[in-house]
């Protein structure tokens, strides 16, 4: 689905997501989206979609790496430059 539909802001700064939209994600009534801004443009998003695209991006580090206990040496390294 690559073209675009208009949207419209309502009262209190609401937006309906028109069903054609709703239908293909398979957002209903009370679901959680992700909001945020990217280049200028509003993204929503499932936090499925988020989730998963996080679980990708650390997957391509070793599991002998551990990201806290560099996070903990870079900040003991910057605390002794203070």
């Amino acid at each position: 689905m690559a073209r675009s539909i208009e949207i419209r802001i309502g009262p209190q700064g609401r937006l309906v997501i028109p069903s054609i939209l709703r239908k293909k994600l398979n957002i209903e009534e009370g679901t959680r989206l992700m909001a945020k801004i990217e280049n200028d443009c509003l993204v929503l998003e499932l936090p499925d979609a988020v989730l998963e695209r996080t679980r990708q991006r650390f997957s391509k580090i070793p599991k002998t790496v551990s990201l806290v206990d560099e996070l903990i040496a870079d900040r003991r390294a910057s605390a002794k430059l203070e």
